[in-house]
């Protein structure tokens, strides 16, 4: 099992993602959000998905992103999306377990 948490940034909710694989080809997601977006994709795409289909998808073209441009409301800058994808990645080795960071510079 992969586990990572995801600190999108001001509006505070946070994500904790839980990534698990027996193949490394299907992944089940258990995701924690405060955000109702991230909550209400999962109540609507179920948990189990392709990782193939995740992470190989053109960017921005994944089941997430899809679900997002016609669901969430206007947040373009939104990192938890990318986060889950990370966690497919590392999940089903198809991407080492490395952390990933934005950091603003004055």
């Amino acid at each position: 099992m992969t586990k990572v948490v995801i600190n999108p940034g001001v509006c505070g909710f946070t994500a904790t993602v839980e990534a698990l694989t027996e193949d490394g080809m299907e992944v089940v997601l258990t995701v924690e959000s405060g955000c109702p977006a991230i909550s209400g994709m999962f109540d609507d795409l179920g948990n189990t998905f392709d990782a193939f289909e995740l992470v190989f998808a053109t960017p921005g073209t994944n089941a997430f992103y899809k679900y997002a441009a016609d669901t969430f409301p206007q947040h373009g800058g939104c990192v938890t999306l990318a986060g889950i994808t990370k966690a497919v990645e590392a999940a089903c080795s198809l991407a080492l377990p490395t952390n990933a960071a934005i950091e603003f510079v004055d």
